[in-house]
């Protein structure tokens, strides 16, 4: 009876392994779930908003501190001028396999705010940015896709004009008036030119799905294989009493052996566990 009992905790902590390594797997499956959903989310972000009407920057943008996800990558039109004087660049921005910058000019609006528009992407010449044009002079209407404000990276600080990320609140330092921190503006090119047009952001929602699949599927696994090293001790223990190798509890200890570790024969092992007592 004892060893019956013994034999119970044991495939019961077998089991208890198995709902943690479920669990686990649960988790890491819902993780990619909603991972894929956020790339669907911003997938349809992009579908709709990306080759939209231009709109008053206001209208999407009423308050210059907040911002709503489904606003990113709208078309906003502002009228103005560029403030070239306070012009910034974003070091570390890879391009087609290149790294280089990202320019950042402060755009002054007719109402008096002060939107960032990124011009573009800069290759590098030697340990700095390479040249470039400077923004348009004068009164001009420009055309820019939404994107929110970067967060600051701790230990990556401004150097002179360049920055690590786009991070609004520090760039706004840098130049007087109201300016726009929640957000920025990626200028429409019509065509190609130095800064070069960034990339329309892929449309791919990645492998989550499958991933997630994964997950479910190793914890069924986990089960399985609990299933079947019970099944398999059943097994070898009729197999051992018909056999009439040992008494009930030599039996489950040498099946025991054999279901653990590598399979030997159950009167090799039999005999090994009867030599134990």
């Amino acid at each position: 009876m004892s060893e019956r009992l013994n034999s119970a905790k044991r495939w019961g902590g077998y089991l208890a392994m198995v709902l943690i390594f479920a669990a686990a797997c649960v988790l890491l499956s819902n993780w990619q779930f909603a991972r894929r959903a956020e790339a669907l989310a911003e997938i349809a972000r992009v579908e709709h908003n990306y080759d939209a009407p231009a709109v008053p920057l206001a209208t999407v943008l009423p308050d210059r501190t907040t911002w709503a996800p489904d606003d990113k990558w709208k078309v906003v039109r502002v009228t103005g001028e560029y403030l070239a004087v306070d012009e910034l660049l974003v070091r570390n921005r890879p391009l087609d396999g290149a790294s280089g910058y990202e320019v950042l000019t402060p755009f002054r609006t007719t109402e008096g705010t002060v939107v960032f528009l990124d011009r573009g992407w800069i290759g590098q010449a030697g340990d700095g940015p390479s040249s470039y044009p400077a923004p348009p002079t004068g009164h001009v209407t420009v055309n820019a896709r939404l994107k929110p404000a970067e967060p600051a990276v701790f230990g990556r600080t401004a150097s002179g004009r360049e920055f690590a990320t786009i991070d609004l609140p520090e760039m706004a330092k840098r130049v007087d008036g109201d300016v726009y921190t929640s957000a920025y503006g990626i200028v429409v090119h019509t065509d190609g030119g130095v800064p070069a047009p960034l990339p329309r952001p892929t449309e791919d929602e990645g492998p989550h799905l499958s991933y997630a699949i994964q997950w479910i599927l190793f914890a069924l696994a986990g089960f399985a294989g609990l299933i079947w090293a019970i099944r398999r001790e059943r097994k070898l223990l009729a197999e051992a009493r018909e056999l009439g190798l040992a008494s009930e509890t030599v039996l489950r200890r040498a099946v025991s052996r054999t279901t653990v570790g590598k399979r030997r024969d159950v009167d090799t092992e039999a005999e090994d566990a009867a030599l134990d007592d």
